[in-house]
């Protein structure tokens, strides 16, 4: 059975990453002012978007993703003849219409992939399971990475979805925002509340950084740490920590908001870097999907990984 792993474009996987082993885009239309842009995990597009500073949190902007009709028919383009079964993890239905759009398609898809698969000459019955990743952007790639690994040892579809379905609520993304007004402002359409209009005013006069939490569907501050660079450091810190007691899954990713070449250079990513080779940790790194930057504003910081220890130290 040709198994197959489904993502949308707020999933912070690398491309080469995403290459090697064949994960399919969802793409996500972001709307800033009057220009269109689409999401699709392109690298060069991500860093001229980030570098054009297009990004500013006067201009009203947000994210579109695929409605029902367009899911059904990007299936039914890319995905029903070349792979036996779909595993499709999607943004948290609690912050966009994406998961269920997708398994409202989902009916539509069942009904006609028959002929799809016979003009292209494949044969057998097609198969597709929508998930709700619960978590965001680097959250997100650490569940899709560990579902990669599931596909590559052989496990069995049914494992494959039960295991996935047990990670999920110690699946955690973890963010620290240059700007809390941008957050605020975009969070709130969505009515997000983890950063309240008097939180960005007082965090913008006091300089205080709160390291937000995207986890079982919900997102809220983790802590809060006075000055970017040190809520940075503590939040990969953080990371650390976890590594050491032991990580559901052996892998962490980080995104950056900006060019990815930074990354190297936030406080606290070469001890992360370090931690995560002596104890045989995957680490994954790439510039944030546009989604995210639109989200959570230049500069933001995102890491996720898979661990029991849901208190932030």
């Amino acid at each position: 059975m040709q198994i197959g792993l489904v993502v949308d474009a707020t999933c912070d996987l690398p491309k080469h990453y995403i290459d090697q082993h064949q994960i399919q885009v969802l793409p996500i239309s972001i709307r800033i002012g009057d220009a269109v842009f689409v999401d699709s995990r392109d690298p060069q597009q991500r860093q001229d978007f980030y570098a054009d500073n297009r990004l500013d949190k006067g201009q009203d902007a947000e994210s579109v993703p695929l409605d029902t009709d367009a899911f059904r028919q990007f299936f039914l383009d890319r995905i029903v003849s070349q792979y036996d079964y779909a595993l499709v993890q999607t943004l948290p239905a609690s912050r966009s219409p994406m998961f269920n759009n997708a398994t409202r398609a989902s009916h539509g898809i069942l009904r006609d992939y028959k002929a799809v698969r016979a003009e292209a000459g494949v044969e057998g019955p097609f198969a597709l399971r929508v998930t709700d990743s619960q978590t965001l952007f680097c959250g997100q790639a650490v569940l899709a990475a560990a579902t990669i690994n599931m596909i590559g040892k052989g496990m069995r579809v049914s494992d494959v979805r039960n295991r996935v379905n047990a990670l999920i609520p110690f699946t955690s993304g973890y963010s620290v925002v240059d700007d809390l007004y941008y957050v605020q402002k975009r969070a709130r359409k969505k009515g997000d509340k983890s950063v309240s209009w008097l939180s960005a005013k007082l965090g913008s006069t006091l300089d205080i950084k709160p390291i937000l939490c995207a986890r079982a569907g919900e997102s809220f501050p983790a802590d809060k740490v006075r000055g970017y660079p040190a809520a940075v450091e503590k939040m990969f810190a953080h990371a650390c920590d976890c590594i050491r007691q032991g990580l559901l899954e052996p892998v962490v990713c980080v995104s950056y908001a900006g060019d990815e070449n930074r990354i190297a250079e936030l406080p606290g990513f070469r001890e992360l870097k370090l931690c995560a080779k002596q104890h045989g940790v995957e680490l994954l790194s790439t510039g944030m999907s546009l989604t995210g930057g639109v989200n959570l504003g230049p500069g933001a910081v995102n890491v996720g990984f898979i661990s029991e220890t849901t208190t932030f130290s």
